[in-house]
């Protein structure tokens, strides 16, 4: 087959042509010549992608920024500084991400694999003119292929015979219903997948009839391997973490440059000191402004999300997704199985010429009632499930709803004949026999058909001759249920006093008494009205996107709230988009909220149009066709229960339970990551900006105040434990009133950086205090201790001094803590001690930074002193003292901004 032929329109060709294209008959191929295909064209698979090796997929972790100036450092640290400790401490982080990573990695892979395994073990197929069992990945282009009740498709397929022939397509259009198919030719041109009527397509499902078609694309050349080959090809997304602890990682290296080298310039030019003590000092100092930490704790932090969400129903396959639902904008929603319930249920009836809701009480002698569930094919399982096509199956769930026997009532009136269904008279009967020896026939079907063939009325018991005026009554009622989107089936029936011997349509199916209407939908879950509020009330814009009809789209976006009533406006149809160009659409993107009929295609450009604005686009899915746009997507969120392999192999986080609200916990529990992380950093980067301006200074004004092995401890004491359990603060209350922080926001956006700067400064200006006020005024004095020289005291004033500021700075960081649960609101607002695992942290850390300066022994290896009660008090107030400073300082913001907010209240009104 040429690559022209690959991409025929064959539904727009007539069969004696199809089978010319592809050099076939209708009774098959010959075994030689289906070998000679299978050698050319190769195994009906998908194509396997190409998998990276445990050691590459470790090297590439390596590849981030922050990654190697972790690296860096580690390794300056150790040959120049001789800090073991810290390197060894730095390298196990390092390779911890790294491991996690890796982990994590290749989504691809998993979710072409599940492609793959989705493919069909046998295909009946006719060779040499006989019918044959063969695995599917045998067949080759020019097969004939039978297929019936049950099937699944193993190939794309040109169909030559249809009867009463319907294919659930969900999977790859998105419609709940299946599909008639129909042998018409269609016009070329621009035919979306739901509406090649005269096309079977791989991994769809046979639910009735039969049917029997010539395969014209096999592999990758089929509509399921087209999507593999997006899958494939589609772009990875940069989350938006990843991306701010790049730049996190880029700003702190120059930072950390920029004040090394300007420390040891003036170390060694202005004060004289040598080359090498300036180098050791301005290398220490590098060391402590990195949070090396960082990495780990954030990693820590995404942990502890994705447990809080796996119990509340979402799984996380990747870390990052969990503080990208955070930053979500769009969430671009798949209607079938995600907003709706996947499953077609009767909404409403139309009997004795009123229209009534499904959970209105029903007579089980209503005739309507009995109708729909006599005219129907619908098997019941042995565990009670109900087996056949969907919409059957909805007329018979109804009536078990209401406590009708069906069993019982057909083994009293049991069914005799019938005439199923078929695509030209739209219409199927059955005949049933009565106790009294006469037969009742059962119609259902299309309401323009069967009402045409009415002749008089069933009301209130009484059955009347059909009015113009009625006759107007009930197409009226017909196309009010349509315009709701309801799928509409009209009830009719008469009374037969002999059974005729040939059962025709003209004998069963005219001269009709008309019984009713029933109209049915896939209908929305319950919770997602509301989950849909939520959203919008978080800034998040929710859409619909489905394979649907542009009516049934609309009324169920109308349900949901996504749209208003009459705003037909907001809909965009896949033919619609497939007239606008990029630019075009781009401009008009935030115009619709709903998209009808739409294709893979489709899907992946209405994410990459919104993603080109700047959105964080989440992108929920269960079937095939999702795929693309799931990988495409910043978070593609699959379905546990109803979603394909495919999906979920693509998917970045899972929904357990399948629910739409799922998703809105899922988006507060991410905003909640974020901000948490937020606060870490802020925690972090402020405690190291106080240790660097407290070398630097102390540099500049050559006072030795800290050693490598306080700074050491320091971070190890402070920026560990707390760090973590500041990731496990629980939600501020208003976390979900206010916008998306969106794609451009960073990790500093919010008041971070600045609260990271002035809350740095204070503790390295506070912690120098304390220093300069232990050298004026020592606790060991000459009076108290006469007996020691100049030389002896001043040593002795210098270790309580040093010992003095770094207490202060440890102990300090760790009341700093209370402060960064909030950026800007009160601690006491936001509950000092609602955090059981911070308020343990806090305290472990305090007796880890004590126990030092308190335990002899342990003071000599960290050359620290003693402290008297004096010293004690002044540490303790300095320390707590950073408490109420950011409290005026938060005090002070809020004002701020609620004057300014009134400002532009104001001018807004005037």
């Amino acid at each position: 087959m040429t690559e022209q032929q690959k991409n025929l329109a064959f539904y727009a060709l007539n069969t004696e042509d199809v089978l010319a294209e592809v050099a076939s008959a209708p009774m098959g191929l010959s075994a030689k010549e289906a070998q000679i295909r299978l050698d050319q064209f190769g195994k009906n698979e998908l194509a396997e992608g190409k998998k990276k090796s445990l050691l590459v997929k470790f090297a590439e972790q390596f590849k981030d920024f922050m990654i190697l100036v972790l690296l860096a450092a580690a390794i300056i640290s150790a040959i120049v500084s001789h800090e073991v400790v810290d390197s060894i401490i730095i390298l196990l982080v390092v390779v911890i991400n790294a491991i996690m990573g890796v982990f994590q990695e290749s989504k691809a892979e998993q979710a072409i694999e599940a492609l793959k395994q989705m493919s069909t073990p046998n295909a009946n197929v006719l060779r040499d003119g006989h019918t044959l069992s063969i695995k599917s990945d045998e067949l080759v282009p020019g097969d004939i292929v039978l297929l019936e009740a049950g099937d699944v498709v193993p190939a794309d397929l040109r169909l030559l015979e249809a009867a009463s022939l319907k294919i659930e397509e969900a999977a790859l259009t998105g419609e709940s219903v299946p599909v008639e198919k129909l042998l018409t030719v269609l016009p070329a041109g621009d035919v979306g997948i739901g509406d090649r009527v005269n096309m079977a397509f791989s991994n769809s499902n046979v639910t009735y009839g039969r049917g029997k078609g010539v395969v014209v694309n096999t592999g990758m050349s089929t509509e399921v391997g087209k999507i593999a080959d997006m899958l494939a090809q589609a772009d990875e997304t940069e989350t938006p973490l990843k991306n701010n602890l790049n730049e996190l990682g880029k700003f702190l290296t120059i930072a950390i440059i920029v004040i090394a080298v300007i420390m040891f310039v003036v170390g060694t030019v202005i004060n004289g000191t040598s080359f090498v003590d300036m180098l050791l000092t301005s290398i220490s100092l590098a060391v402590a402004a990195i949070p090396e930490g960082l990495p780990a704790i954030v990693t820590i932090i995404l942990a502890l999300g994705t447990q809080v969400m796996a119990k509340r129903n979402s799984v996380i396959r990747k870390l990052p997704a969990v503080e990208t639902l955070g930053s979500t904008d769009i969430i671009a929603s798949d209607k079938t199985g995600t907003l709706t319930l996947n499953q077609m249920t009767v909404e409403k009836l139309y009997y004795d010429f009123h229209q009534v809701s499904a959970n209105a009480p029903i007579d089980l002698t209503n005739k309507a009632l009995l109708i729909m569930n006599y005219a129907n094919d619908t098997k019941v399982a042995q565990d009670g499930s109900l087996i056949g096509d969907p919409t059957e199956t909805a007329l018979v769930q109804f009536g078990l709803d209401h406590q009708l026997d069906l069993q019982k009532c057909l083994e009293q009136e049991r069914r005799v004949g019938e005439l199923p269904f078929d695509s030209e008279r739209k219409l199927m009967s059955t005949v049933h026999e009565l106790a009294n020896g006469k037969y009742f026939v059962a119609v259902k079907g299309a309401p323009d058909v069967l009402i045409e063939r009415t002749t008089r009325v069933l009301s209130q018991g009484q059955e009347l001759p059909m009015t113009p005026q009625q006759r107007k009554e009930i197409l009226f009622n017909n196309t009010d249920m349509a315009k709701q989107a309801l799928r509409v089936l009209a009830m009719g029936y008469k009374y037969l006093d002999e059974l005729p011997a040939e059962l025709t349509s003209e004998e069963l199916e005219n001269d009709l008494i008309f019984a009713g209407l029933v109209g049915m939908i896939d209908p929305e879950r319950k919770e997602a009205a509301e989950a849909v509020r939520l959203a919008k009330s978080a800034g998040v814009r929710p859409i619909m996107i489905t394979g649907d009809h542009k009516d049934t789209a609309e009324a169920i976006a109308v349900r949901l709230g996504i749209i208003r009533a009459g705003n037909n406006q907001a809909v965009l149809t896949g033919a619609e988009l497939n007239e606008m160009t990029d630019k075009e659409f781009a401009e008009q993107v935030y115009d619709y909220s709903v998209y009808a009929r739409v294709s893979p295609e489709h899907k992946v450009r209405i994410v990459k149009a919104w993603q080109k604005e700047g959105k964080v686009v989440a992108m929920t899915g269960d079937g095939v066709n999702d795929a693309p746009s799931l990988k495409q997507a910043d978070i593609g969120i699959g379905m546990g229960i109803t979603g394909t392999e495919v999906s979920k192999g693509a998917s970045d986080m899972v929904l357990a339970d399948d629910n739409f609200a799922t998703i809105v916990v899922a988006v507060e529990e991410g905003r909640k990551v974020f901000s948490n992380i937020q606060k870490t950093v802020q925690y972090l980067l402020a405690a190291n900006l106080g240790e660097v301006l407290t070398l630097f200074i102390a540099t500049l004004f050559a006072w030795d105040t800290l050693l490598p092995i306080h700074l050491l401890w320091i971070n190890l004491v402070t920026d560990t434990f707390p760090a973590i359990a500041l990731g496990m603060e629980p939600a501020e209350k208003d976390l979900m009133s206010h916008k998306p922080r969106g794609r451009n926001s960073n990790l500093f956006s919010g008041g971070v950086f600045s609260s990271i700067v002035y809350q740095g400064i204070l503790e390295g200006g506070i912690t120098l205090f304390v220093y300069w006020f232990a050298l004026q005024y020592p606790a060991h004095t000459a009076m108290n201790m006469p007996g020691l020289s100049t030389q002896a005291l001043y040593t002795l004033q210098h270790a309580d001094a040093l010992t003095m500021c770094f207490a202060t700075l440890g102990f300090m960081q760790l009341f700093h803590a209370f402060n960064v649960k909030s950026v800007k609101q009160s601690i006491f607002k936001v509950g000092p001690f609602r955090n059981k695992a911070f308020n343990w942290a806090i305290l472990l850390s305090f007796a880890l930074m004590g126990v030092i300066i308190i335990v002899p022994g342990l003071n000599d290896i960290f050359r620290v002193a003693t402290l008297n009660v004096s010293q004690w008090a002044t540490v303790a107030a300095a320390s707590f003292s950073i408490i109420p400073i950011v409290e005026v300082v938060k005090l002070i913001q809020r004002k701020a901004e609620t004057s300014q907010e009134k400002e532009q209240h104001l001018s807004v009104e005037n």
